[in-house]
């Protein structure tokens, strides 16, 4: 990957589809649902984009891109998206592909070992978690096996936060509980974990200030920007962006709900100093990355 001739990098796009079967039951309706939450017609049989799709549409724009899928079996059934194949992909396309893997921590040692499996052979540069598709909260103990092969291995920590397109509109809401996706929760990971990068996903509503906060008063956390149109992004999400964060922002799109075509040109009408505009594009996310 040249990064000098990329005119950004997106910290967050979506590997969607289980591999080597079909859809599962229920996966239709999954996918209608956020098709509507994000007024758009990915998710439809057909329409989601295949991983060296993802890598062609942001080949043509010059974008780098972080790619994962997200390991969410145990609460939704749905199978995952092997993590091994997804790193395998973005490697064969590693021009603009940055492979990072999801790992369910509820699987315990043998994640952790996973983790450092995916990290030394496949050259994964990070790990997504989904508190709410995962079912549970990030500073459970559960967890910590898994997010010290993380640490130990160099890899970033890449967390969800606020509501979800996920079960939106669905009876129940699919059965997603938004309470385990609380910024507030990785502030306890950030101070037990301390050398260990993590990125908190989205603005976080309607928890906004707690990730600024947490973001704000820990060393190693960060935000990208994704999952939200540029234009609904809080007053206070772009005083901070353009401010206090201003080195501790990321852009990211959410792909394929949300487009970097879409999300770029509403970036733009944001009240942001032109020096800070590289910095959240591309310099901040290349520091973290160490590419």
């Amino acid at each position: 990957m040249n990064v000098d001739e990329l005119v950004a990098i997106d910290f967050h796009t979506h590997a969607e589809e289980p591999c080597k079967c079909g859809r599962d039951d229920g996966y239709n309706e999954f996918q209608a649902g956020m098709a509507k939450y994000f007024r758009n017609p990915a998710g439809a049989d057909g329409m989601l984009p295949t991983v060296p799709q993802t890598a062609a549409y942001f080949r043509e724009r010059k974008i780098g891109a972080v790619i994962f899928p997200v390991d969410a079996e145990r609460e939704t059934g749905f199978h995952r998206y092997s993590n091994e194949e997804v790193a395998e992909l973005a490697n064969e396309n590693g021009d603009v592909l940055i492979p990072f893997a999801s790992i369910d921590p509820h699987k315990g040692k043998a994640g952790a070992r996973e983790a450092r499996r995916l990290v030394r052979d496949f050259g994964v540069k990070g790990f997504k978690f989904h508190p709410t598709m995962q079912g549970f909260f990030p500073n459970d103990r559960m967890a910590y096996d898994l997010y010290e092969a993380i640490a130990e291995e160099g890899a970033i920590a890449l967390f969800h936060s606020g509501q979800t397109g996920v079960g939106s509109g669905m009876r129940g809401g699919m059965g997603m509980r938004l309470k385990y996706s609380n910024p507030m929760h990785v502030d306890d990971v950030a101070v037990d974990f301390p050398d260990m990068p993590i990125v908190l996903a989205h603005p976080g509503f309607p928890w906004t200030e707690e990730g600024l906060s947490v973001a704000t008063h820990k060393p190693n956390v960060y935000i990208d920007m994704s999952g939200w149109a540029p234009k609904y992004f809080p007053p206070i999400f772009v005083k901070y962006a353009n401010s206090i964060l201003k080195k501790k922002m990321l852009f990211g799109s959410d792909w394929p709900a949300i487009t970097p075509d879409r999300w770029l040109a509403e970036f733009d009408e944001l009240d942001l100093r032109e020096e800070v505009k590289p910095l959240i594009l591309k310099e901040n996310a290349r520091r973290l990355l160490k590419i």
